[in-house]
């Protein structure tokens, strides 16, 4: 007859080792699972090393978020366009992920976490972003649905490279318009001066033209590309670059210069490049002391150096 105590104690040695093995096929689907997610951002690099777009559109879900620094781009078609557009501006660019921590939230999906190296081109000094993305199981493929990138401190500007040089434009008959762009405070900064110098006896009140200047930075803890801008009018203004993957949108407020009617001015710069060494500037949705003015003709600027 067995007593109650070894009853107890035999039912309790059956209890561990249930409970040792079912935790060593947990660990086993884990250690499974993980190892799948590491390969899955393996594979997420060596597509975008290699351009392989249509790979890289299979990485993500159909209606995936990529929110980086400032710029939210939704849907995977809108993602991939813009990795394209990326990659065209950085033809010799690579890419490296090292996975750091994976929660598996669900049986079908993941939180995972780490660091993205972009180098530029060879013996470059590669820059690191860190991320926070949700992977979702669909079929046996692990999808993004959703990835957070904070970049780098220094390299958060680097979207806005592109706009580095000289740039000009004619308003028909009016004025030539010169800006140049260059990077300032040992790269932190991105530095802009323009100068419009009106045609002969179209600006009897300003036959100098205006100067202005303007500072970009990018705001670490808003994680926003903020911008200044002062013109020779006395005019201010303060706001912050948007991006959807192709055209730029930069958001700004100030002061009007005395000559104008009203204190608060607003207004949204679309800037759109074009490849070939043009970009489309547009100034819409403007007003002074809330009113609203109708939208700027469109310029078309060329690089001249």
């Amino acid at each position: 007859m067995v007593s109650v105590r070894s009853y107890w104690c035999s039912m309790a040695v059956g209890l561990v080792v249930v409970l040792a093995a079912a935790s060593g096929r947990g660990d086993t689907v884990a250690n499974a699972t993980v190892d799948e997610l590491k390969k899955a951002s393996a594979a997420y690099a060596e597509a975008f090393n290699k351009r392989d777009y249509a790979a890289l559109a299979d990485q993500w879900t159909a209606n995936a978020e990529l929110v980086e620094g400032g710029t939210r781009l939704a849907g995977r078609a809108t993602i991939v366009d813009s990795l394209k557009l990326w990659r065209e501006r950085c033809p010799e660019a690579t890419l490296a992920i090292e996975l750091r921590e994976v929660d598996l939230v669900a049986e079908p999906i993941a939180r995972v976490a780490g660091v993205m190296r972009f180098t530029k081109k060879p013996g470059v000094k590669p820059t690191e972003s860190t991320f926070t993305a949700l992977r979702v199981k669909e079929g046996s493929t692990w999808r993004l649905a959703e990835s957070r990138v904070t970049p780098a401190h220094l390299a958060a500007l680097d979207d806005l490279e592109w706009i580095i040089g000289t740039w000009q434009a004619e308003v028909a008959d009016r004025a030539t318009i010169q800006i140049t762009y260059e990077k300032s405070l040992g790269g932190y900064a991105i530095v802009g001066r323009t100068k419009i110098t009106p045609k002969p006896g179209k600006a009897p009140l300003l036959p100098d033209g205006i100067e202005a200047l303007e500072v970009i930075h990018a705001d670490r803890d808003a994680g926003l590309i903020r911008a200044w801008v002062f013109d020779s009018t006395g005019a201010r203004a303060d706001g912050y670059f948007e991006f959807d993957g192709t055209s730029f949108e930069k958001v700004m407020s100030g002061t009007p210069s005395d000559a104008v009617r009203g204190r608060d001015a607003s207004w949204v710069q679309v800037i759109s490049p074009a490849g070939d060494g043009k970009v489309t500037t547009h100034m819409i949705e403007r007003t002074i002391d809330g009113v609203g003015l109708p939208d700027a003709e469109p310029l078309t600027f060329k690089k001249v150096r």
